[in-house]
């Protein structure tokens, strides 16, 4: 592209991943190393006249008062809790998630509960006002103070929204929208980020919350420049498998809330439904005693989460074993199966092993290495583990069982749902000395104690 005239400066080039800027198109980003990351983007020459009408406040620290946080609270108090409490005025917030995981019918549901506080606006720029109304129906959603936008002009959009101040703002989605001061077509680099800085000018200058839907890569990365997940306030991605009707909502990224929270949702025809108690739903369908099962008490955020462990192991049908995981660490599993083998004498390395997580989530909490060790013991002894029994703690490379973090609040979770016994280490011992606990205590300091209890 040429140079523009008017507001426009020269075209450069950005890469999507880490910014990198160049003058021409590159095939790989000498910075980050990735491929056909590179998109157009168009310099916006900013008149120094514009610069200087504005005016600049300074004010002392000591001298701004804060008032009692508000909070739009909705139905869904999981999902409010992933917030941090509930939704602030002025709060952008981007949802992101692959190609129908039901993030538009989402929405639509969260609009009509906030609707009940003021006016709602749903800005579509990928379906027409009867399919969003067919939606509606479908999921009965009908408000009053519910009104739909179609349009992807953001200036058109400003001057809607500026005219009647509604308490919710959802755009749906981000890469459909574009600026006339943008010379370039909507879902580029430059679009996207000037229609959310504008979006952001509007939601923290008339304190007006925002809801915006960012598309995922086939990669499942957000779509577009990664800078906008750097200027909105929160980040929520909705995770789940394409065979199941449930859905998990990640905070990734919340200035007004802790991050990592999860909620657990279930996906049916006539719209979302939150999961009451997301423990019972990782480790239902369980028998007394399985082989190869053990559960381990997770902590998510501000709570904690009970999840199933399976393992299972075969003979290999050619020389090099398999190593098949989902929803766990596959370079974790490979370590625990060396340290297994060697602090215990079993013949684990030459065997198939293959390890699920129900339930469509990843675990990355160290401390479920211990219940990893239990699972694969007892699939090469055939032992059956009861389902009232846990294990927690993180293992080191002697096979040494290392302390966890708050230990407490998972033996209470554990305790509410009625589990007997759980495997911990035994560094934990004097922590737990003087509480009152129900739960039978089994201490371990290293897994080669493990061979006389697991036989």
């Amino acid at each position: 592209m040429a140079t523009s005239k008017g507001n426009y400066g020269k075209t450069k080039y950005i890469c999507s991943e880490c910014g990198y800027n160049s003058q021409k198109w590159l095939g790989k980003c000498p910075n980050c190393d990735s491929w056909g990351t590179f998109e157009e983007e168009v310099d916006i020459k900013r008149t120094l006249k514009n610069i200087q009408s504005e005016e600049v406040s300074i004010s002392k620290i000591s001298e701004i008062e804060i008032a009692k946080e508000f909070r739009m609270v909705t139905q869904y108090e999981e999902f409010d809790r992933v917030l941090g409490g509930g939704l602030i005025k002025g709060e952008v917030v981007l949802i992101t998630g692959s190609p129908g995981i039901g993030k538009s019918t989402f929405l639509l549901q969260l609009s009509e509960e906030y609707s009940k506080i003021g006016n709602v606006f749903y800005v579509s720029g990928e379906e027409s006002p009867r399919q969003i109304k067919q939606r509606a129906e479908r999921i009965n959603v009908n408000s009053g103070n519910l009104y739909i936008l179609n349009d992807t002009n953001i200036e058109k959009i400003e001057k809607v929204v500026l005219e009647d101040k509604p308490k919710v703002v959802v755009i749906d989605s981000i890469q459909t929208l574009y600026s006339e001061n943008v010379n370039s077509v909507p879902g580029s680099v430059t679009q996207i980020r000037e229609t959310t800085l504008k979006i952001i000018e509007i939601a923290k200058k008339h304190e007006i919350a925002f809801y915006i839907v960012g598309h995922v890569t086939k990669d499942g990365k957000l779509a577009g420049p990664k800078l906008l997940e750097h200027m909105v306030d929160a980040v929520l991605q909705i995770e789940g498998e394409e065979n199941s009707y449930y859905r998990i909502v990640r905070s990734i990224k919340n200035r007004y809330g802790s991050t990592n929270e999860i909620s657990i949702f279930d996906m049916k025809e006539n719209g979302i439904s939150e999961v009451k108690n997301p423990s019972e739903f990782f480790i239902s369908d369980r028998e007394e005693k399985n082989i190869g099962s053990i559960i381990v008490p997770i902590f998510e955020g501000s709570r904690v989460f009970l999840f199933e462990i399976q393992s299972l192991l075969g003979t290999p049908n050619f020389g090099m074993p398999r190593r098949t995981v989902e929803g766990y660490d596959r370079n974790r599993v490979e370590i625990l199966s060396a340290v297994l083998s060697r602090s215990l004498n079993l013949d684990v390395n030459s065997k198939d092993i293959y390890i699920n997580i129900p339930g469509g989530i990843e675990l990355n909490d160290r401390s479920s290495d211990l219940a990893v060790v239990f699972s694969l013991l007892s699939s090469v002894n055939k032992i059956p583990i009861s389902q009232k029994i846990a294990a927690i703690g993180e293992l080191g490379l002697r096979g040494e069982v290392r302390k966890v973090s708050f230990i407490k609040k998972r033996i209470n979770e554990l305790e509410k749902l009625g589990f007997t016994g759980v495997y911990l280490p035994k560094s934990h011992e004097s922590d737990l000395k003087k509480e009152k606990i129900k739960l039978k205590l089994n201490y371990i300091s290293n897994i080669s104690e493990l061979i006389e209890r697991v036989k």
